[in-house]
């Protein structure tokens, strides 16, 4: 800031004007940086104190006006720096950059989001249309080609490299600053990261001041180690404590991210949870992550009680030290008596005639082309004539003589377009002078305009049915093909009435229009756009009118025949009032300027003050902002005609630098200061004040320089202007003439604020609004308020009407304003101005990426507290690498000089944010779009670390309670123990014939003997046709010969292990008993996808080598795929043992079945891949496999008569036994439907259950899934085609996992049509140490009579935040934090089950989650691991109650779950205790002391955005990563961050650490449909999930 130090008011005018034309030949690229650099130092030698061996440029900004005449300009790209002078006092800009040059050699920790490449081309410059040239708006504008940033020195930047390089080769200054970011492109090159940022000298500091900085933390946290001696920290880093690990840690803001520096080479090892060394830029990204995360900048949290179940939000404490009002009470400031002129008309209308009939020929109005020449003058007689000849027509010519369709009082809309004001006059005079109410609104657009639907609620709630238009506008708006307009979205039916004179009928020689004097009847009604984007209609009534324009008159010193320009709106506000109404009442000559004239010349205002000699301009601070950045043509200007120059937007705090900047620019061509007036208006209020043109140019304006902290209190505070966070505002000059204001507080009572407090401005004066049309509630609050002082007596007998500005009363009864109540943000208690923080925004860099006044800054409410999100266009031609510097430093800024976090930033491609009809940003539907996530940002940040303070405190652990209290406690509390058994198997009486047999081989040889031709398997083809079936005798025969084939051609002994690798089918269950005939332990396995030989191979391999297969069987087909040279490929194809063909089989029947000696000898291994990713094998024994087959048959009551329909893969757990088992034991038929065929004609299985009148089905989540997706349109299809599925009466999903209730809800209401009984589809639970817990719950009770017993199955709703605290609490359905969940089937008899602590192994009441462990001669004998491992199998298989019954062994399911005594029984009369699955213990999350389950995070999820089609989550290093299916355009993808973080905030009170984008049929799933979470872990960590986005939340 070399260049600020120095006082610029020091320099001298000439200097000052000189300085600035070479700043422009510099932009304008007339004069090189080299020779600028000379010139300028040549021009401020003289004033420049020069510090010793400073480098002056380093940290200068530049002033650099533009011209935007030749577009060809516009995208060429500048290399100075040119200042946005909109919305910057001088003060703020150097505040700014003196808080990121705080910074300046620092580099930002923020590990930058990756991309996948095709979302990074398009942000190239061909893929946008330069932004639309009509971004200017009412506050908003844009002349296109602001210049680009500041250069560094090249001495800066030699030092950096040089420290860089110094970095890289290890240094040895005393600290080094070590954090990375990944560059984004596609290549692995781009992407890595760069591990080594700038070292910064700390030895100049002093050690004191280095800690205590430490503490003051900005947008990203930045760690600087001493160089000790590395020690491997083999452990993640847990990032909710605060580790201090032998290093002395400094942590400071930082002001942008790292060059590329070169490879990414020595980040650290890290590793995954399960200790396996990764070294991907993910994990270092992450690593990153945690870094800057490690000691989050929070207030310390207060500590409170935390209930078990209530999880309370943090609630923000006052700040003790914050500032408070201090100051007396104020005093209303009245001012001063609006003068009674004896000549001033009695009303509007009559000024119209007189001027009309006495100087016809005084120029009223003169409108201009884009050229800037004069188009059209309209004298105060044609307006006159015509008017009347409008209102004439208004009245007499619409609709008949006896029905009239407009009357006097009605309401008509004006749609005029912004260059025609001259058509707007003279219909707006024809309004009044009918005395019908006029409603000035925007022509509407084709395109869905933002906002234009909101116009059409107002129009339709005015009763609107006339539209008064210009002959040119009438022409362009939209015609259907009938060539009628058609209505607009939201709009009521309107006649388009076109004013011109020549389509209108004159009025008869009688006929004269009435002029009353001003009364209370509404004059006009102008329109209001609210925050949220409602609109409402502000009526304005005659007298008020009428006391506004002498108002006006009086504060303005307006005589008749002064020249007036007007740059402004003239259809509302301080257009409308100066341009249109006050001039008319004066007989001025009021000169427009369109819009459109603007954008081609932004000088073109002043050359016409020039031109005409006129003594008043009105325009807004860009407009003037716009003249600064042209002037420079520009030789014979001179601006002394002018006596006042009104700005319209003088209320924004901002518009203090465009004033000034300006005065210095044209001090030198006439312009005087005391002519520049700012003024306030409010659509509710008019004119809230005005700075009166003096002629003393002695007295200075008033200026308030305030403490920014103060102001987010809502108290003034005037600060030195050294600090960095002020504000610095002018005064909008006095009260209007004969109105009262005071200020009070903006929420509840109107009270008085005090002297030194911030309030609401209130006004009391005729000039002022009077109602919301229509709306008489809102009316009351804002038009109706009787301000109170602190005794709560009323100031005034008047009611006062609120403006919507904040401010207050100054010394000398200046008023001040600081911001608007639309702009307002609350966070944690303190108040921020929306435009305030714009500025901030605008001030970082100067221009170099984000358009001026494309930049939108609104909050959104998570969480319960209002979070800041800031949305910016970016320029088409910025990289990846700008746009994130530039994010980083703009949280910086903000943080430094607003002290508050900021969400979200969101950057959008150039020209796609909503706008208003001025082209500035529709604020509302811009939010709108962020929160249905359709904005389609091309890079967003999100802060939720930084600003999410008010989490409830992490759970701290009680210290162990001993399991013998929690029982005492439960007794106590008379909650009873969590146990649960199905029915007893020694109780139960049935003539089961299979019984008397030990072994299933045996069971089999008796079936052939006794029924020999009875059909025990059939398998369906994919055309619902029979492909095979098995008799009882078939499947012994077959059975025989391949026992044969063992012994003979394996040469396998009894006991031998065999892999089964067959397709679902009867070759299957034939090779599954021929080892059993052998004596071997067959092992089925899934095999190799034909098409994925690749990834499906590798795991054939390792379970037959897991297993110790000494013997492969399988199909011809198989035989040749496992030989292939795609195998080769894949495994090493010469270790297979040998592999069996079972196509051939020898033709001869074994000397002797072999017979097991004991029961409790292995039958089978069964394999599985749980969905934490590991493959177990549990041991099934003899005495298990029938056991576990008798109680199946018990439960769902098989017998040889009847069908069942398999659905299910049968390669291991319950969809294996019911494959191969459960018929030879239970004799009945299975329908066997490989789940594979579903997937080219999803109707087959549900075709078989009604071609077969299955009664009882089975199927797994996938399936299911496949019919509710791929039948939901074919019902009506499928009934035509006779489906019918009335006699089902149990349909069981089989997994192992919690039941998905709102699938199996889904699929129930979809075949309901079809038949399907809503009570028949139910689930099951198995796990590993238990293949069927539960299952079949309940007959449907009409068929109770055939013997069938079992109540429904029940849903609950328990609440989620007490589930997080392993507590269970059920709440009503709907409450808030509710999950449903559904109990997961009866439970089987002979099963015995208790709820255990999994931790203590005490026994848990019924009100507890806890592990669900199982009692049962079903249980599996154990694990089958090659090593053997004892300890890991003892705890699973044999595990006993710490406490209580100690005796029982139990195993250990690894499932979370709670008991629940139903209000239902089963036939016997006895109540039903059901079993709820929540979730798997190894999936679990600990995060924050409390318990998540990913499936609950996930369902959140995929709830908050259409996109999302699956989702999956876990945790690293603490961190919670969330994966994103996207259904959807990449362009979609970053829509769903903020989404994601809100939804999981919100619901689960968790915060987001990275997200993750990728695309469909990314995240794995097993056969079962479950999830694979880990797998997904470890393809992230490992960088092979290729990604469409990943975004750090910081």
């Amino acid at each position: 800031m070399a260049d600020r130090s120095l006082d610029t008011m020091s320099i001298p005018l000439e200097v000052r004007a000189r300085l600035a034309e070479l700043e422009l030949e510099l932009s304008e690229g007339d004069i090189t940086q080299k020779g600028y650099e000379k010139k300028r130092s040549k021009l401020l030698g003289a004033y420049l104190p020069q510090p010793p061996g400073v480098e002056q440029s380093l940290s200068q900004e530049r002033r650099t006006p533009v011209t935007p005449s030749s577009s060809a300009r516009y995208h060429r790209r500048r290399s100075s720096g040119s200042r946005d002078e909109r919305y910057r006092s001088d003060v703020h800009t150097e505040a700014v950059q003196a808080a990121l040059a705080k910074h300046k050699e620092r580099k930002m920790a923020v590990p930058m989001p990756s991309k996948r490449r095709s979302l990074v081309v398009q942000t190239s410059m061909d893929a946008y249309t330069p932004p639309d040239t009509s971004s200017g708006s009412e506050d908003e504008g844009s002349v296109q080609g602001d210049s680009q940033g500041t250069p560094t020195s090249s001495q800066g930047s030699i030092n950096m490299e040089h420290w860089i390089s110094r970095a890289i080769h290890g240094s040895t200054t005393s600290s080094t600053t070590s954090s990375s970011s990944a560059h984004s492109g596609g290549s692995s090159a781009a992407n890595r990261l760069a591990d080594v940022m700038a070292q910064t000298h700390i030895d100049t500091v002093p050690q004191l001041e280095c800690e205590s900085r430490g503490m003051e933390l900005g947008g990203g946290l930045f760690i600087v180690r001493e160089r000790i001696p590395e020690e491997n920290h083999s452990a993640p880093p847990d990032v909710t404590t605060y580790t201090s690990e032998h290093t002395m840690q400094v942590e400071r803001q930082q002001g942008s991210t790292p060059r590329a520096a070169p490879k990414y080479g020595n980040a650290e090892l890290m590793e995954t949870g399960d200790g396996v060394p990764v070294s991907s830029r993910v994990s270092a990204k992450i690593q990153q992550l945690v870094n800057t995360l490690k000691r989050p900048k929070r207030p310390p949290l207060r500590e409170f009680f935390v209930d078990d179940f209530e999880e309370l939000l943090e609630v923000q404490q006052p700040d003790p030290n914050q500032p408070k009002p201090e100051g007396a009470q104020m005093l209303p400031m009245r001012g001063e008596q609006l003068g009674v002129v004896t000549n001033w008309p009695p009303s509007l209308e009559a000024a119209l005639q007189r001027w009309g009939t006495i100087s016809p020929k005084a120029p009223c109005l003169t409108t201009m082309d884009t050229n800037g020449k004069p188009l059209y003058i309209l004298t105060y007689g044609k307006l006159w004539t015509r008017s009347m000849k409008v209102a004439y027509n208004i009245l007499h010519k619409l609709g008949t003589k006896q029905e009239p369709m407009v009357r006097p009082g009605d309401r008509v809309a004006l749609v005029f377009p912004n260059n025609d004001p001259a058509a707007f006059m003279v219909a707006f005079y024809g309004c009044l002078l009918a005395e019908v109410v006029p409603v000035p609104i925007e022509v509407p657009l084709t395109r869905k305009d933002a906002g234009s639907q909101q116009i059409g609620f107002l129009l339709g709630s005015c009763g609107v049915t006339v539209a008064l238009t210009s002959d040119a506008c009438h022409k362009g708006l939209p015609k259907s093909p009938t060539g009628e307009i058609p209505q607009f979205k939201g709009w009521p039916k309107l006649l388009w009435f076109v004013t011109e004179s020549k389509h209108l009928s004159k009025p008869p020689r009688d006929w004269f229009p009435h002029i009353k004097d001003a009364n209370n009847d509404t004059a006009y009604i102008e329109y209001k756009t609210c925050k949220d984007g409602s609109v409402l209609g502000v009526t304005v009534t005659r007298i008020a009118l009428l006391t506004h324009c002498q108002a006006l008159t009086q504060a303005c010193g307006y005589t008749e025949a002064e020249t007036i320009v007007n740059v402004l709106d003239f259809k509302k506000d301080v257009g409308l009032w100066h341009g249109i109404l006050t001039s008319v009442m004066n007989m001025m000559h009021v000169i427009s300027i369109p819009y459109s004239l603007m954008k081609v010349n932004p000088i073109s205002w002043i050359q016409k003050v020039c031109q005409y000699k006129a003594k008043v301009a009105c325009v807004k601070s860009r407009d003037m902002h716009w003249a600064l950045v042209a002037h420079r043509d520009q030789r014979d200007i001179n601006l002394s005609s002018l006596r006042m120059l009104i700005v319209a937007d003088g209320a924004n705090p901002w518009s203090i630098s465009s004033c000034d900047a300006f005065l210095n620019v044209f001090q030198s061509k006439g312009l005087r200061q005391e002519v520049i007036c700012p003024c306030a208006s409010s659509p509710e209020a008019l004119t809230v004040a005005i700075r009166r043109p003096t002629d003393d140019s002695n007295q200075p304006p008033g200026r308030g320089v305030l403490s920014m902290h103060g102001l987010t209190y809502g108290v003034i505070r005037v600060d030195s202007e050294e600090k960095l966070s002020v504000l610095t505002v002018q005064d909008v000059g006095l009260v209007m003439p004969g109105a009262i204001i005071c200020s009070v507080k903006p929420d509840g009572v109107p009270q008085l604020c005090r002297t030194d407090e911030i309030g609401e401005i209130c006004v009391c004066s005729i000039a002022t609004g009077t109602s919301y049309y229509g709306l008489s509630g809102m009316t009351k609050n804002t038009f109706e308020v009787f301000p109170m002082t602190c005794s709560g007596a009323p100031i005034s007998e008047y009611p006062f009407v609120r403006t919507g500005l904040l401010g207050f009363v100054g010394p000398g009864g200046l008023v001040f304003v600081v911001g608007k109540m639309d702009g307002l943000m609350v966070v944690s208690g303190r108040r921020h101005n929306a435009d305030d923080i714009v500025a901030t925004a605008l001030a970082v860099e100067p221009m170099k990426f984000v358009y001026r006044g494309r930049i939108a800054v609104f909050s959104v409410n998570v969480l319960h507290d209002e979070r800041i999100v800031i949305i910016a266009e970016q320029r088409p031609d910025s990289t990846e690498e700008d746009s994130f510097q530039w994010m980083s430093r703009v949280l910086q800024a903000i943080d430094s000089i607003h002290q508050v976090g900021v969400y979200c930033l969101a950057l959008v491609p150039a020209n796609t944010l909503p706008k208003t009809p001025l082209g500035g940003i529709h604020l509302s539907e811009t939010k709108q779009l962020f929160l249905e996530g359709s904005l389609h940002p091309c890079n967003v940040l999100m802060c939720p670390h930084t600003c999410v303070v008010n989490l409830p405190k992490p759970r701290q652990k009680q210290p162990e309670i001993g399991p013998a209290s929690v029982m005492v406690g439960n007794l106590v509390s008379g909650k009873r123990i969590a146990q649960a058994s199905g029915r007893d198997l020694g109780q139960i009486e049935d003539n089961d014939q299979a019984r008397k047999f030990l072994f299933l081989s045996e069971v089999l040889q008796w079936r052939a003997q006794t029924t020999p031709d009875h059909v025990l398997f059939t398998l369906l083809n994919s055309r619902g046709t029979i492909a095979n079936s098995l008799t009882c005798v078939q499947l012994h025969k077959r059975a025989e010969k391949i026992a044969v084939m063992l012994m003979e051609r394996g040469h396998l002994q009894d006991g031998d292990h065999v892999a089964l690798v067959y397709p679902p089918g009867i070759d299957l269950i034939a090779a599954f008993y021929g080892c059993l005939y052998a004596g071997c332990v067959p092992i089925t396995v899934r095999p190799p996808h034909p098409q994925n030989i690749a990834t499906t191979l590798p795991t054939v391999k390792m379970i037959v080598e897991v297993s110790r297969s000494a013997c492969i069987m399988t199909t011809q087909l198989i035989c040749k795929l496992l030989r292939s040279r795609e195998a080769a490929a894949a495994v090493d194809i010469r270790t297979w043992p040998t592999v069996l063909d079972t196509d051939d089989l020898p033709k001869k029947r074994p000397s002797l079945i072999y017979k097991p000696s004991n029961p409790d000898t292995l039958a089978y291994l069964d394999f599985s891949v749980s969905t934490t990713g590991m493959l177990a094998g549990v041991k099934m024994s003899h005495a298990a496999t029938s056991a576990f087959c008798r109680s199946i048959k018990l439960q769902c009551e098989l017998y040889p008569s009847r069908e069942v329909a398999i659905c299910l893969d049968p390669y291991c757990g319950l969809g294996f036994v019911l494959w191969c088992l459960c018929s030879v034991y239970s004799g009945h038929q299975s329908i066997l439907i490989p789940p594979a065929e579903l997937e080219t004609s999803p109707a087959l299985w549900l075709l078989a259950v009604s071609q077969y009148k299955v009664r009882d089905t089975f199927c797994s989540y996938s399936v299911m899934e496949l019919c509710t997706k791929g039948l939901g349109s074919q019902t009506e299809s499928l009934k035509g085609r006779g489906l019918d599925l009335s006699r089902v009466r149990t349909c069981v999903v089989v997994a192992e996992e919690r039941p998905r209730i709102a699938l199996t809800q889904s699929f129930s209401k979809l075949f309901k049509d079809l038949g399907l009984h809503p009570r028949a589809v139910s689930t099951s639970f198995g796990c590993r140490v238990n293949l069927a817990i539960c299952l079949q719950p309940h007959r449907l009770g009409k068929l109770a009579e055939q013997g069938t017993s079992g109540p429904d199955p029940t849903t609950v709703y328990v609440d989620m935040r007490a589930l997080r605290h392993d507590r269970v609490r059920l709440v009503e359905r709907g409450s808030p934090h509710s999950l449903p969940l559904m109990e997961s089937g009866k439970i089987l008899p002979g099963v015995r089950i208790i709820i255990a602590n999994p931790e203590t192994k005490g026994p848990l009441g019924d009100s507890h989650l806890g592990e669900i462990w199982v009692h049962s001669a079903h249980n599996a004998s154990g694990y089958f691991t090659i090593y053997g491992d004892e300890s890991l199998q003892s705890d699973h298989f044999n595990s006993r109650l710490s406490f209580g019954d100690t005796q029982t062994i139990w195993a250990r399911t690894g499932y979370l779950g709670f008991l629940r005594r139903t209000e239902l029984t089963d036939a016997s009369g006895e109540r039903h205790d059901a079993l709820y699955v929540v979730g798997a213990l190894d999936e679990a999350m600990e995060l924050r002391g409390m318990r998540y389950h990913p499936i609950d995070i996930e369902t959140s999820v995929i709830r908050s955005h259409k996109s999302i089609t699956e989702c999956a989550v876990f945790t690293w290093t603490n961190l919670l990563v969330v994966v994103v299916e996207l259904d959807g355009s990449e362009q979609e993808a970053l829509d769903l961050v903020p989404l994601v973080t809100n939804v999981v905030l919100e619901e689960h009170y968790l915060i987001v650490g990275v997200v993750v984008v990728v695309d469909i049929g990314v995240i794995p799933i097993n056969s079962r449909g479950e999830k694979q979470r880990m797998h997904l872990r470890d393809g992230f960590l490992a960088d092979q999930l290729d990604p469409i986005y990943v975004a750090y939340n910081m």
